[in-house]
């Protein structure tokens, strides 16, 4: 199968999308990432689910966190917490390099679609890698303290607050990136990686015309489920599952996809729910090994997921 559109977001669409390049030519490949999590540091544009995606491709993430640059340096950082800087948000010496590069780019007036364009052809990468806008867009979190920046909510109160409700400042605004709508519209699959569906998956959705591109698609839509035996492999959808109402499963998964996908992939130890995510939605289900712990895992969900496609 050639021609693939996938909407990411986080370490689990890195690895998906690592494990997709290696069954289907990358440059049939496009990785529509998730901005919301974008923030200004020491002056700086952050872009932490872009640089996961580049640098999990590209061979250079550091595999025990599945972010950030293996074997990476912290002497920037100690020193600037040393001088009373803002060191609560983890850059890496070699990280740094990228976030100098992209905030010089976009004082020189470049948009970011060029930028991470320009950075994952200088790192070997294959695929298309494209924000899904152009435009600044911030995931904002409501808690029980009031509003919350992303990235304060998530690294510097490490997700412990419950979460409310979400919105996606700018979002209305937004366009989507040259020619993201093009390549979903040319996809002959469309996958949903497995994603926080609210932090790393809804951003993407709420840019104007994304959804509406990928719901007309004649091309089949197929979502993986982030969550496994009621738990996430890594971050907070579990909890936000829990404090937004939804069941904390693939079912409640599920429940949110449904009429936006076609079929259903959760792991296999939560076969049992095939059946009831069948008869209570109109997404086909499939139960397969879902945690990618190594590459053979990543490549078998990928094939995987082209599999259901092509079914």
């Amino acid at each position: 199968m050639s021609a693939v559109a996938v909407l990411a977001g986080g370490v689990g669409a890195a690895r998906f999308l690592d494990g997709l390049v290696q069954v289907v030519a990358p440059q049939d490949v496009t990785a529509i990432v998730n901005v919301g999590d974008d923030m200004e540091w020491a002056g700086l544009h952050i872009a932490p689910d872009l640089d996961t995606v580049m640098y999990t491709l590209s061979g250079l993430v550091n595999p025990e966190m599945g972010w950030g640059v293996a074997n990476d340096g912290r002497r920037v950082l100690d020193r600037l917490k040393s001088l009373g800087g803002p060191a609560w948000f983890t850059i890496g010496d070699d990280d740094l390099a990228t976030h100098l590069y992209r905030t010089q780019r976009l004082r020189e007036g470049a948009p970011l679609s060029t930028i991470t364009a320009e950075l994952c052809e200088r790192v070997g990468i294959e695929c298309r890698v494209t924000p899904v806008t152009d435009d600044r867009l911030r995931t904002v979190v409501q808690t029980p303290e009031g509003e919350l920046a992303f990235q304060d909510y998530f690294v510097r109160r490490r997700a412990a607050d419950p979460v409310h409700a979400l919105r996606f400042d700018g979002a209305e605004a937004a366009r989507p990136a040259p020619g993201l709508i093009e390549a979903v519209e040319q996809a002959e699959a469309i996958v949903i990686a497995p994603s926080n569906p609210f932090l790393s998956i809804d951003p993407l959705l709420a840019v104007p015309g994304v959804r509406e591109a990928v719901t007309a698609s004649d091309a089949p839509v197929v979502a993986i489920s982030p969550i496994i035996g009621g738990a996430a492999v890594k971050g907070p959808a579990a909890e936000i599952l829990d404090s937004l109402g939804h069941d904390v499963s693939a079912l409640g998964v599920a429940r949110l996809y449904d009429g936006l996908a076609d079929v259903f992939i959760l792991d296999e130890q939560d076969a049992d729910l095939v059946g009831q995510i069948e008869a209570e939605t109109s997404l086909r289900c499939t139960a397969t090994q879902t945690l990618m712990s190594g590459p053979a895992e990543k490549r078998a969900l990928a094939q995987a997921a082209l599999a259901e496609a092509s079914a």
